[in-house]
């Protein structure tokens, strides 16, 4: 991604006194949370036909609005995008999705052309697939970020550096709870450590985006940026399945026969008394709703299941094996 790009590219908001925070696309578009896909589209249609870039030549305020109304479309039109942010919050979803990521697939030209728009600008194609490493907006408001470009005397900032990627393990209690870590990493031979927060319900595979945390670039330009790919640690007790956690649980053959009271214990340390009914088959599940982990920041939590299962002993006493073959005679 170019020095340009992300210069225009108003993805956060200075609140003063350095605190930045992710912008809100809801509130972009002038909607509320939960909007549906038809109030989208409808106030993304009005806002371009007041900012787009035609009607506003030379209004560097209504060409950053523009940009910030389009990226806030690209996430909230499409389903998935919208559900992670919805479930994880602004601060989160940009942890998860890169630029590339959020624009990917998303064909301006097409969009703006179901709303009235030519899809040309001066002739020539503002087609934006958004995939690649260069300004989204390049190529309709040229490299310097003005609308219809500069031709070939645009100044071409220093490449940027390499992307990076390591592997981070997190526990399931990072997973439940969230956590920050400091993590001590090599960059071209040299230490550095570098800080990231860990969100709730985190899955294996997710990667968190440090901006700028990446290689440097050879000739000045910015650093690249690096991306923590997540792994999630075995548990001595737990497993997990989705959003859920799994415990397994044994009990002697005449408890499931007769049925028993149980302790048991969740992931955060809570203990419970679990009542195992009489008759219970090796591999039921006993659900203890709520204590699993959470789908995200914001969101409810899973549920803990009791895995059961019947210690068979290697060995009886003499007394036992008597006891055994009793029941045996008697059909069980």
């Amino acid at each position: 991604m170019r020095e340009s790009y992300l210069q225009n590219q108003v993805r956060m908001k200075d609140r003063g006194e350095g605190v930045k925070e992710y912008m809100e696309y809801y509130q972009t578009l002038g909607l509320e949370k939960g909007a549906s896909a038809q109030e989208i589209k409808k106030a993304y249609r009005k806002l371009a036909l007041k900012y787009h870039p035609d009607k506003n030549k030379g209004d560097k305020a209504a060409e950053e609005k523009f940009k910030e109304m389009s990226e806030a479309y690209a996430v909230l039109s499409d389903p998935d995008k919208k559900t992670q942010y919805d479930t994880y919050g602004s601060t989160d979803f940009h942890q998860r999705y890169s630029q590339e990521d959020i624009f990917r697939n998303f064909n301006l030209d097409d969009i703006l052309g179901q709303f009235g728009f030519g899809g040309q600008r001066g002739g020539g194609s503002y087609r934006m697939n958004m995939g690649g490493n260069g300004s989204p907006f390049q190529s309709m408001f040229g490299q310097g970020g003005s609308p219809g470009g500069c031709g070939g005397s645009c100044h071409q900032p220093p490449p940027k550096g390499q992307d990076m990627t390591y592997q981070l393990s997190v526990t399931l209690e990072d997973v439940l709870n969230g956590a920050d870590k400091n993590i001590a990493l090599r960059n071209n031979g040299t230490p550095h450590n570098v800080s990231v927060k860990i969100p709730k319900g985190i899955e294996a595979g997710k990667k968190l985006r440090l901006k700028g945390k990446g290689g440097q670039s050879p000739s000045g330009g910015q650093a690249g940026d690096l991306y923590l790919k997540v792994d999630i640690a075995s548990h001595e007790s737990f497993t997990r399945d989705g959003d859920n956690l799994i415990l397994e649980r044994k009990i002697p053959f005449s408890h499931a026969c007769l049925g028993v009271k149980t302790e048991v214990e969740t992931l955060e340390g809570k203990k419970f008394m679990l009542n195992v009914p009489a008759g219970i088959q090796g591999g039921a599940k006993l659900r203890l709703k709520g204590h699993g982990l959470p789908a995200g920041p914001n969101a409810d939590r899973g549920d803990l299941f009791v895995k059961m299962g019947v210690e068979i002993p290697k060995e009886l006493s003499d007394e036992q094996r008597e006891s055994i073959e009793h029941l045996q005679a008697q059909g069980l």
